[in-house]
């Protein structure tokens, strides 16, 4: 199995170190203008940060060479490091010199779209049998600027040798449940029952609970955080912290490692987990007492809630568009394709073919997760703001001040909320 690196699992999140400037440089574009050449052009260039990566680069490849040898188009292929791709595509798309197919992380879309020259895909996506998660990852501003390549999401993960150990039956389905079995495991010596994050780097793990209790973050574009719901949501957190069923001074990174040592019962990660747990953990059959489960919900009925990841592939008006257009829906349609990519990288088909197909319905860990966490996942709200890491870095500091005792939930994020209309742009 491969597996990735803190690196790797950075990229794979959107949690790059880019900051803000590249996404403030995605603000609508005033230039216009019609895109340059021929269309209907049988060269296109496909600029993707995959062809950066050694884990993957082999693979995108294989699918690049393999589509232009059989279609008799020629591709021109551009990388760039994670890292640096959105400020260098950004900076390349306002000075006309990009064009074709070009990989893009759903978190990115919004920003990108603003600057009007993503071509609409919606007629390929009617035709490819994505599912309709994967396809709501490829849209922005009521269009379907991707087709989704890879759609994961960011979920809960259980330890049941831990659980089994406190006497947990089955995994917990509501939040009273979920208390309960926290509590449970708490009597564990050595062991957090929840590694959940509360370190301001990666508090935007509370927006999930947030919907859980009921706000939806963004109500059009009215910030909602703040709101009775998130409040509530705070409240709970704190709770947890005070009675230690989470601990203080937690990222992704320190959750895996706890995790991974089985010294954590449950922890949030995306699909890439088992990867990443397996590198790590002394215990080797770990990966096989890993379960995802469904985010607990409030009250039987409710909808669970995640945070959708992935990845897309996005067309620039200009030329060889439509050749683009038909290399993005073959690489992230083709049964085959899909399938062959999957055995290889393990990054998850957006089709239902694609996930009905035997290398990949054969990975019982990845159908779980796909039906437990991805199938109700939805993306930020947020991600349609240019200024959205500050936007949930705003909530997350806030967030902190709670655990910490520095401020009520209430007062918090109604602060955070002020802050974040001024984001939105």
């Amino acid at each position: 199995m491969n597996t990735l690196n803190r690196r790797d699992a950075l990229r794979l999140l959107g949690l790059s170190t880019l900051g803000v400037t590249a996404l403030a440089a995605c603000a609508p574009d005033a230039s216009g203008g019609a895109p340059q050449g021929d269309t209907a052009a049988k060269a296109f260039g496909f600029t993707s940060w995959s062809l950066n990566e050694e884990a993957q680069k082999a693979a995108v490849q294989a699918i690049v060479d393999g589509y232009a040898g059989s279609k008799g188009v020629k591709i021109t292929t551009a990388s760039f490091p994670y890292n640096e791709y959105l400020n260098q595509v950004t900076l390349k798309l306002r000075g006309g010199q990009l064009t074709g197919a070009i990989q893009l992380d759903v978190a990115w879309l919004g920003a990108l779209a603003a600057m009007g020259k993503l071509r609409d895909l919606a007629a390929p996506a009617a035709k490819g049998g994505y599912t309709d998660v994967a396809l709501s990852s490829g849209q922005s501003g009521g269009k379907q600027l991707g087709l989704p390549w890879t759609t994961g999401s960011i979920g809960l993960i259980a330890n049941t040798a831990l659980l089994e150990k406190a006497g947990v039956d089955g995994v917990p389905a509501t939040v009273e449940e979920f208390e309960a079995a926290l509590k449970k495991v708490a009597a564990l010596d050595g062991v957090i029952p929840y590694a959940a994050a509360t370190k301001a780097a990666q508090l935007k793990d509370i927006l999930p609970w947030m919907r859980t209790f009921g706000s939806p973050l963004l109500d059009g574009d009215t910030i909602a955080v703040g709101d009775e719901q998130s409040v509530a949501a705070v409240e709970w957190y704190k709770k947890l912290y005070d009675a230690k069923l989470i601990a203080p001074d937690v990222d992704r990174f320190d959750a895996r490692a706890l995790f991974a040592q089985g010294k954590a019962a449950f922890y949030d990660d995306a699909i890439i987990a088992r990867g990443v747990v397996e590198s790590q953990a002394p215990d080797k059959s770990l990966t096989e007492k890993m379960a995802p489960l469904s985010r607990p919900v409030l009250k039987a009925g409710d909808s669970p809630q995640a945070l959708l990841w992935g990845h897309v592939i996005a067309v620039v008006e200009g030329e060889g568009a439509d050749a683009a257009v038909e290399f993005a829906a073959h690489a992230t349609s083709d049964t085959a394709t899909v399938a062959t990519f999957f055995e290889k990288v393990k990054l998850p088909p957006t089709t239902t073919a694609g996930l009905a197909d035997p290398k990949v319905s054969g990975d019982a860990f990845t159908t779980e997760w796909t039906e437990k966490i991805t199938k109700t996942a939805t993306a930020n709200p947020f991600w349609r703001y240019a200024g959205y890491a500050q936007i949930e870095t705003a909530i997350a500091e806030q967030v902190q001040a709670v655990l910490v005792g520095d401020s009520s939930a209430k007062e918090a994020l109604a602060k955070a909320a002020e802050t974040a209309k001024g984001l939105q742009k």
